[in-house]
């Protein structure tokens, strides 16, 4: 049965809900020695078994205490959070807006813009003599003999499917080297 008076009530301590000498009245490993005595870890003396004992302890307590400080200080931050009107969504907003123009700021992302805009402005460049060349090209290919032979002859079978009615004109001759309508996409 243990008893309530010695027991540790804070959840966070490393004793949760043990009695302050629960530890040392149980025997380790089945030993049958004297209670009151606590074990010996080999290759240290009692004296220093029994300073890093009380150096835990030390230790034990000042963490103790430090989550006793930090949780006034919580509760304290909160507080002045609450006056102030300073909700956590609007905390969020806040750190993300500085994270972002930490971002904006940095060394890196500076490097990447600038790469970035370079690399746009060849892209456009390189486009836009690449159209340029297009257009020359198929200007060229529009009023070279070979495209004027094939659109001849597009436009006799044209003729020959539709006949005279579909350019809306009267009868045109099959052998006639200009097109009636032109309508080419070039």
């Amino acid at each position: 049965m243990m008893e309530s008076a010695n027991q540790d009530v804070n959840l966070n301590s490393p004793n949760k809900g043990l009695g302050v000498d629960s530890l040392t009245d149980v025997p380790v490993g089945g030993a049958t020695s004297n209670a009151a005595s606590p074990v010996v870890p080999p290759g240290l003396t009692e004296e220093e078994a029994e300073e890093l004992r009380t150096e835990l302890t030390k230790v034990e307590e000042e963490i103790y205490t430090l989550r006793q400080v930090l949780s006034a200080k919580e509760k304290h931050s909160c507080e002045l959070k609450r006056k102030l009107g300073l909700s956590p969504l609007n905390e969020f907003k806040q750190n993300v807006a500085k994270g972002w123009q930490d971002v904006q700021t940095s060394n890196a992302y500076k490097k990447t813009q600038e790469t970035l805009t370079q690399a746009s402005q060849k892209t456009s460049a390189a486009l836009s003599t690449m159209g340029t060349a297009i257009s020359k090209r198929l200007g060229d290919m529009r009023n070279s003999p070979t495209f004027k032979s094939f659109e001849d002859k597009v436009g006799n079978i044209k003729y020959k499917v539709v006949g005279a009615r579909g350019n809306g004109e009267g009868v045109a001759s099959p052998t006639e080297t200009k097109p009636v309508q032109d309508n080419a996409p070039f």
